[in-house]
């Protein structure tokens, strides 16, 4: 065997033997890794989509195991990336409350009407769905101590299967002590005061132009949002219903000389 043939043997059993450990056995993990991030990622994704569609129908009291059903992973998936029902609510709710604040600093960013700004805001945050997610205690505020009881009209209500029949029914958000971790949950999201400053412009600028009721809140605001989103079987006469809806509930809100 020549010097040269010597030489290109050895390099071949180095480049082997590399290929079985050290680096080479770190190429090989990280090539068979690699898809379970990717699948790990998609389940993730799976996931969130599932919590909202169901927290959207159900209301943040739906139980962990219909999130896993609708996403169509093992319960123990879901808790993997979320360790408590709390975490994966708080996520869902900071994120929809986002949402709709970039929404709203859309709409006074662009609209230089003032009814314009409002309606635009309400119209594509109806649309988006967000409305049905948002935190409980923004949707309480400006009732007074005590008052959820007697003004449960304020409290928007959410749909939820009834045990015995396979329609929807409106049911109270009456919090169950079961809830009660659930409510804290999102209670202390940051980013809801937010939402209800750059809500407040909207609402402030549409009530000086004369284009808005005296008596309209932010909180009267948001629960146009959130009850404008009616949750149907069909995509089409759900868009419709909102859309005539909203129409209405607009015409509520205008101001009349």
């Amino acid at each position: 065997m020549s010097i040269q043939e010597t030489h290109w043997t050895s390099a071949a059993a180095s480049a082997s033997a590399v290929g079985l450990s050290g680096n080479g056995r770190d190429m090989g993990e990280v090539a068979r890794t690699t898809p379970l991030r990717v699948d790990a990622q998609r389940n993730l994704e799976h996931v969130l989509r599932a919590a909202r569609e169901v927290f959207g129908e159900l209301g943040y009291g739906a139980p962990m195991e219909d999130v896993a059903r609708r996403a169509r992973v093992g319960v123990g998936t879901v808790y993997r990336r979320f360790p408590s029902k709390d975490v994966l609510v708080r996520r869902i709710a900071e994120e929809e409350t986002s949402r709709l604040t970039d929404q709203a600093r859309a709409a006074l960013g662009q609209e230089d009407e003032p009814w314009s700004a409002l309606s635009r805001f309400l119209r594509t945050s109806v649309a988006s769905g967000a409305g049905r997610l948002l935190p409980p205690q923004v949707l309480r505020v400006g009732v007074e101590e005590g008052a959820a009881e007697e003004d449960g009209a304020r409290v928007p209500q959410q749909r939820q299967p009834a045990p015995d029949s396979p329609e929807l029914r409106l049911v109270e958000q009456r919090q169950a002590p079961a809830e009660e971790s659930v409510s804290s949950a999102v209670s202390d999201d940051a980013g809801a005061a937010t939402l209800l400053d750059v809500v407040g412009r909207l609402v402030e600028r549409a009530r000086a132009a004369g284009e808005l009721r005296a008596d309209v809140t932010v909180s009267d605001v948001l629960l146009v949002i959130a009850t404008a989103a009616p949750s149907l079987p069909d995509a089409a006469q759900q868009a419709a219903a909102s859309s005539r809806l909203l129409d209405i509930l607009l015409e509520g809100l205008r101001s009349r000389p």
